[in-house]
């Protein structure tokens, strides 16, 4: 049944891809409004997020932003897909914009590591393609539960080169091997890690289990840390990557002062796009004891 299912996923994925990047696009966007409309999880999930790490925000602006939060989740899925099945130059072509690429440029040509971290906000599949095109880099990921699905995953984002290692021991070890002789790799820091993998962290008015993975990386090696996010333009037509050199914060050997300061920046990045976030994800699973539970 799995296999079936899966199979099923990316024979939809691939005709949804045959349509022009602006249908596909808009048709996400009614997948969304859809979501808003009728009972599902991902409306309450993300309505509970919300209206606790937001708790400022009035009746009408909760909803207003789960609606626009729904709409660009929808957007996502759909220009996550066209990503997947096109070209990576194809792919590439719908950036527009480029804000502090020199970072990335001086950090490769010093040869000492690069750990690029980003989290579920804005297209993290159209920057994957753009941080390949620049570098070789192992790209750090989660497994989708359908096999069918992880293999095409694999496959498209591997096609510049670069590999992929997926949040098993040997896939940590292979980022921290990569790490320590001096190369690249992606990390999306947001995920909710295991209870023994993170620290509990503020994360806007609440506190978020936040993984010490690319602390611990850093510590012990030379290699620089840059923040990575591509956001949607506010037209819908295209993207804008844009990067941004770690606080010193983060190379702390404190770990609690480590891992905070890298939600705190992340924190700011999905404040400034909202409703580009993945407030969808079941971010906040695990409380802090004593706490109930939001799901």
């Amino acid at each position: 049944m799995e296999r079936l299912k899966g199979a099923f996923i990316v024979g939809f994925l691939r005709l949804f891809a045959l349509l022009p990047f602006g249908v596909a696009q808009r048709l996400g966007a009614f997948a969304g409004w859809l979501m808003w409309k009728l009972p599902n999880r991902s409306r309450d999930v993300t309505r509970i997020n919300l209206s606790h790490c937001m708790p400022e925000l009035g009746e009408a602006e909760l909803n207003d932003l789960v609606r626009r939060t729904l709409l660009d989740t929808g957007r996502s899925f759909a220009e996550s897909a066209c990503a997947w099945m096109w070209s990576p130059h194809k792919t590439v072509g719908l950036i527009r914009e480029v804000e502090g690429e020199h970072l990335l440029t001086e950090a490769l040509a010093a040869g000492k590591g690069v750990v690029a971290i980003t989290s579920h906000l804005g297209n993290w599949e159209v920057l994957n393609h753009w941080y390949c095109l620049r570098a070789k880099p192992i790209i750090f990921y989660r497994p989708p539960k359908q096999k069918a699905v992880d293999e095409l995953l694999q496959r498209q984002r591997t096609q510049l080169g670069n590999k992929v290692a997926a949040s098993t021991r040997e896939g940590i070890i292979s980022v921290m091997r990569e790490v320590r002789r001096g190369g690249a790799v992606g990390i999306p820091a947001d995920p909710e890690p295991a209870l023994k993998s993170g620290v509990f962290v503020p994360f806007f008015a609440t506190q978020a289990l936040t993984s010490k993975f690319v602390p611990n990386l850093l510590k012990g090696s030379e290699a620089q840390a840059l923040f990575f996010h591509c956001v949607r333009l506010p037209d819908n037509s295209g993207f804008k990557v844009i990067l941004e050199a770690a606080p010193d914060a983060l190379y702390s050997k404190d770990e609690y002062e480590a891992v905070a300061c890298m939600s705190a920046v992340i924190e700011g990045y999905v404040r400034r796009w909202p409703s580009q976030y993945m407030w969808s994800m079941k971010r906040f699973k695990k409380r802090p004891e004593g706490e109930q539970r939001w799901y």
